[in-house]
């Protein structure tokens, strides 16, 4: 199966559970905290300047978010969480549209791939492991995406990475990818991940 990354539109916005619907196309999800730069990645990934709106604040995106790619596959942009500004309410109900995502969706089976975004300058914080926990709980496949990589020296990203296989990722097989919207580093390596994942050319 072949993939043309031209041929890309934002599908769907869903809300809510009832919202989730049965699709025969196979799926790859991005879950990580707000402002850790999903929007970035999918716009990089994409080829896009503004497909996915950066955001200078924080905890806008509620909903889940479903970018068409070539008719083939969608890319699940998943709300951001861990912003502290959001009430408790909707940050409950934030988790809660995530949650219905992975395991009250008619179309869970098609759900092939989550990348995970990690900042690689503060590394996991306590949402990001809360999350990886859920996915490793859940036997749900991922990859860890660390994003922000050309803030740090060539060393300090070493570094960096060196620590999140050694504490989070020992004996687990799960890859790290470090990333850069600005570079565009780590580009072919996701989309590689995602094309293994789905089943198409790379």
């Amino acid at each position: 199966m072949k993939i043309n990354v031209n041929n890309v539109s934002l599908k769907i916005s869903v809300g809510n559970r009832a919202q989730l619907r049965a699709e025969a196309k196979p799926q790859v999800a991005l879950s990580g905290r707000s402002n850790v730069g999903k929007s970035s990645l999918i716009n990089t990934l994409l080829g896009r300047k503004s497909l996915a709106r950066v955001s200078s604040s924080p905890g806008k995106t509620i909903t889940l978010n479903y970018y068409d790619i070539d008719g083939k596959m969608y890319l699940v942009d998943l709300p951001g969480y861990g912003y502290a500004k959001r009430s408790s309410d909707s940050k409950r109900a934030w988790s809660a549209l995530t949650e219905d995502y992975f395991l009250h969706n008619p179309s869970s089976d098609m759900i092939k791939l989550v990348i995970q975004l990690i900042d690689i300058r503060t590394g996991p914080t306590e949402d990001d492991i809360l999350m990886l926990n859920f996915l490793i709980e859940n036997r749900i496949d991922f990859l860890l995406v660390a994003t922000k990589c050309d803030k740090l020296s060539k060393s300090q990203l070493e570094v960096a990475l060196d620590g999140i296989r050694r504490d989070y990722l020992t004996d687990t097989g799960i890859e790290i990818i470090p990333f850069s919207s600005v570079t565009k580093d780590g580009r072919a390596e996701v989309w590689r991940a995602v094309c293994d994942a789905v089943g198409a050319e790379r």
